[in-house]
Parts: C-alpha cells; sequence; structure tokens
C-alpha cells in the first residue's frame, strides 16, 4: 500500500467509523501462534485485542493441510500447549482433525473468538509515525488500527508451487498438498507427484493403493526413520485425566529426550551415522529392486534437510504401480510431465507436495516500518530478527515463528510459548514505563544475528546439502543453533537496554 491509500485509510476512519476498529493490540493469524499470543494477552490482563484471520475458522495451517494421511511428526503430548494438556490423544503422533478440533478448543475454552475478526486477509500494514500506530487494511476494506502488531503468520502458511515451463498447459488436474482438491477422485488416475518432503511421505502411502499409478518425482532422497506411533489406550487416557502430574511427567520426558537429540546436530555429527545406519536398514528390507534402492538412499548426512518419520513410505514406493523418476523435470505440457532425458509421462494430475515459502514469511507489500520500508526490503539479504521476533525500523511489531526460531529437533509450541511471553513482558514494559514506541537497535540485532550465524556453521544443517532451511545464498535463517531450553532463558525476560524507546 503507498502512502496516500494510508492517508484515503485515514479519511474513512473519520468519515465512516464504523469501518475502522481501534485496539491496543493486533494479532494476525489464529494457529498455534496466534492463539497462544491471544491466551497470553488475556492471562496478563489485556483484554484489549484482535486476531485477525483471513480465513473463516482458527487453526492456521492445521486448518489448511487436509490431505490424506496428515499428521504431526511430534509426538501429541508435546504438540500442545503447556497450559492446556489434552489426556485424550488417540495416538502417540496426532491425526490433522485431532490438532484442529484441540485448537477450535483452545479458542473456545480461552474465550478467544469474540476477539477473531475472520475473513480478514491482510493486504498492507503501515506503522504511522506521526500517531505511533500501526494501521492494517483487510481485502475487504476493514481498517484496524492498534499501538502494537503482532504477526503470528508462520512459515508453513503459503504454499510453494515450482515454476515449471508449461504448467498452465496441462490439461488435467493440478493441486498442491496444502489446498488438497477433495472433490477430484484419484480412484484409478494416472497421478504425478512432485516433491519429496514431509507432506509428501504422508500422503503418497495413502494414496498410493488407490490410484492406477503414481509416478513421483523425487530431487533429493529424504532420510525416513521409524515412527514409534501407536494408539494411546484407554486407559492411558484415564490416568493422564485423573492424574494430570503423570501427563506433566510423559511431556517432561519427552521434551528432554528430543531435546537430547541436539547434541547429534550439533557437538556429536558422528552419531548422525546410526541414523543413516537405521535409515538404510529400512530401505533394505522394503525395497527389493536394487536400482530403486540406490534411488530412495541419500549421499548426505542426516539431518542436514529435515529428518524425516514414517512407516509406510518405502513399502509405498515399492510397490509396482508406483515409479519413482529421479531426471529432472525439463517441462509440462497438455498431457503430462517431460523429464529433461526427453522421456513423457502421461498423467491425468498432478499433485505437489514441495512445501511452504518459507523463506518469505511475509509475503512482500505487507508490513511497511518507518520511512514506508517495505520488510521484504529489508530482508532482500535474508529474513533477520532480533530473537527472532522484532525488526529494527518496525517499531511496536513483533513476531511469533520469525527467522532463526525454527526447530530441527523438537517441538515449535515450546518455542511459540516462549515468544509469547517475551512480547507479553515488552507490553507490560511499555505500559509500565509509559513507552509509545519500541524499536530494536540495529546493533543489538546485528550481534544476535551474527552469533546465530556464528553456531549454525558447525550444525549439521550446515553441513553441504541444499535444504528448504537454507535461502538461494546458502545462509540458513530458519533454525535456531541452540537447544530450545537456552531460547527459553534468553526470552524469559524483557531488555529493555536493547531497544530505542520514545516516551509517552
Amino acid at each position: 500500500m503507498k502512502p496516500n491509500e494510508f492517508k484515503q485509510a485515514a479519511a474513512a476512519r473519520r468519515g465512516a467509523a464504523a469501518h475502522v476498529e481501534r485496539h491496543r493490540v493486533i494479532v494476525v493469524g489464529t494457529g498455534f501462534s496466534g492463539l497462544c499470543m491471544g491466551v497470553k494477552l488475556r492471562e496478563n490482563g489485556e483484554d484489549d485485542f484482535v486476531l485477525l484471520e483471513r480465513a473463516g475458522d482458527v487453526g492456521g495451517t492445521w486448518r489448511d493441510n487436509t490431505y490424506p494421511g496428515c499428521a504431526c511428526d511430534v509426538e501429541s503430548h508435546l504438540y500442545s500447549f503447556s497450559f492446556e494438556p489434552n489426556p485424550n490423544w488417540s495416538r502417540m503422533y496426532a491425526p490433522q482433525p485431532e490438532i484442529l478440533a484441540y485448537l477450535k478448543h483452545v479458542a473456545k475454552k480461552y474465550d478467544l473468538l469474540r476477539h477473531v475478526r475472520f475473513h480478514a486477509n491482510i493486504v498492507a500494514s503501515q506503522f504511522d509515525e506521526a500517531r505511533k500506530l500501526w494501521v492494517v487494511k483487510a481485502e475487504d476494506g476493514r481498517v484496524f488500527e492498534a499501538e502494537i502488531l503482532v504477526s503470528g503468520m508462520g512459515g508453513l502458511s503459503n504454499p510453494a508451487v515450482p515454476d515449471i515451463k508449461g504448467l498452465d498447459t496441462f490439461e488435467g488436474t493440478t493441486f498442491h498438498s496444502a489446498t488438497w482438491n477433495h472433490d477430484y477422485d484419484l480412484t484409478g488416475k494416472r497421478v504425478a507427484v512432485i516433491g519429496s518432503g514431509a507432506s509428501a511421505i504422508q500422503f503418497v502411502p495413502a494414496i498410493a493403493p488407490k490410484v492406477d499409478h503414481l509416478t513421483y518425482f523425487q530431487r533429493t532422497p529424504p532420510w525416513v526413520v521409524p515412527k514409534m506411533d501407536r494408539p494411546i489406550r484407554a486407559e492411558e487416557k484415564a490416568d493422564f485425566a485423573n492424574n494430570p502430574w503423570r501427563q506433566r511427567m510423559a511431556r517432561t520426558k519427552l521434551y528432554w529426550t528430543l531435546e537430547m537429540r541436539f547434541l547429534a546436530f550439533k557437538f556429536k555429527p558422528e552419531w548422525m551415522q546410526l541414523v543413516a545406519k537405521v535409515g538404510k536398514g529400512r530401505i533394505h528390507k522394503a525395497v527389493k529392486d536394487p536400482v530403486l534402492r540406490a534411488k530412495l538412499t541419500p549421499d548426505y548426512t542426516p539431518g542436514c534437510k529435515r529428518l524425516l518419520i514414517s512407516n509406510e513410505y518405502y513399502p509405498a514406493l515399492a510397490r509396482t504401480n508406483v515409479e519413482v523418476v529421479t531426471e529432472g523435470i525439463r517441462e509440462v505440457n497438455a498431457k503430462g510431465v517431460v523429464t529433461q532425458d526427453g522421456q513423457m509421462h502421461e498423467v491425468d494430475a498432478i499433485i505437489f507436495g514441495t512445501g511452504f515459502k518459507v523463506q518469505d514469511p511475509i509475503p512482500p507489500k505487507t508490513v511497511f516500518g518507518k520511512g514506508h520500508v517495505d520488510l521484504a526490503d529489508a530482508w532482500k539479504g535474508g529474513p533477520e530478527a532480533y530473537m527472532g521476533i522484532t525488526v529494527s525500523g518496525f517499531p511496536n511489531f513483533f513476531m511469533l515463528m520469525g527467522p532463526n526460531t525454527g526447530l530441527g529437533h523438537n517441538s515449535m509450541v515450546f518455542m511459540i510459548e516462549s515468544q509469547a511471553h517475551y512480547i507479553v513482558e515488552a507490553i507490560k514494559t511499555m505500559k509500565e514505563r509509559r513507552i509509545k514506541v519500541l524499536d530494536v537497535k540495529p546493533q543489538a540485532q546485528a550481534r544476535f544475528i551474527d552469533a546465530v550465524q556464528s553456531d549454525l556453521k558447525r550444525t549439521v544443517w550446515n553441513s553441504g546439502c541444499k535444504s528448504w532451511y537454507l535461502d538461494d545464498n546458502g545462509r540458513n535463517t530458519t533454525l535456531w543453533p541452540g537447544f530450545t531450553f537456552a531460547y527459553r532463558l534468553k526470552t524469559r525476560r524483557f531488555n529493555l537496554n536493547k531497544y530505542k524507546a520514545e516516551r509517552a
């Protein structure tokens, strides 16, 4: 949005006040991040806030991703809020419908729905330096104003579809795993799947038995290890419901088990050879064809790309109606996919399992800071933020699941709770000190990023492979390079000394 458009929005505010909402805090999104932020705001006595949701229901990525086989790859009792344990998970790893139901339950129990404005797709937000507040415009013309803007837009919210020559000429059906077309019956169809990431390893086994033929285009094979999943017994649920302390203990045990995995990711990379041995063993057991085995065996250190878990993936690829193609794609035509060797693969449908725009978590022309600087322009060298939460030049703007706070070894919900606590502490500080504008010092941000990048150099994630953790320059702007408890300690208290503050 251009400056004159914001003037028009201001005029609309003066002339048609019914179309403008004014609050202390605006939170964008109602996934795990947005809902956690809402709960923590209310918990700390802040009731003047609004949650802006682009869809018609809460749930974020767990509302949008409904593909067959969709489930979490972190154990259920840890992939949930610490303040709202759920003793009734059906499995060790919860399927998507249960996680979505859990988030809806949280929104209802903590009285957040009255704060939500649905179908509020944000087209632009600008920090008004004169009035010292954020002006946020939705696609339908609604305008929201607040002193503080919090982004709960996760990295897994905007699907990434590769730019393939001729894709628009394909006469069949195409869709991304995050926008699954449930009206299209895959039974008896010839289906191409492009992409071999976390979503693909879940939906490929689910659709392989239904389709006539599945052509699986794999650029780089993932490391896939066993998924220690099972149904949770009725007596276990009853025990957790009647003895909440037992569930807290189970959660704590899970947390420290996963946290110790970080030792291998950073300090003991040789331990990853054990993971490689397990992965190769699974391939050998499920796949008898030596040519297919070679295609499915990675040539990089486990953990460099996201480590995946599944018990059905390799058996599905060994089916007689599944073909794994490792030749690069040259183009798509009306009838199917053409690979670099000139071979034509005729298909009825193309499904993209190509992940999300993780390196572009907040779209261009969405957030404008001081001097009308677009956040996308400020991030031309790659996304970066102090603590992954605040960005210099963007006053009173906070992020959840921001740059370099993603994880490769533990639950993101733990990180989200840490960040929500930090933001609440910042808001409390602003109120107590009568601070109107808070902007992180560029030196503080630079020192933080330098330390993070230095730490990342010594991890398995920077060991040489190409992954979605890295940007086009090979810089890891996605992951936190340390233990999650270390991040919790860093965000426990808000340090005003790292910020420039303007008092009222």
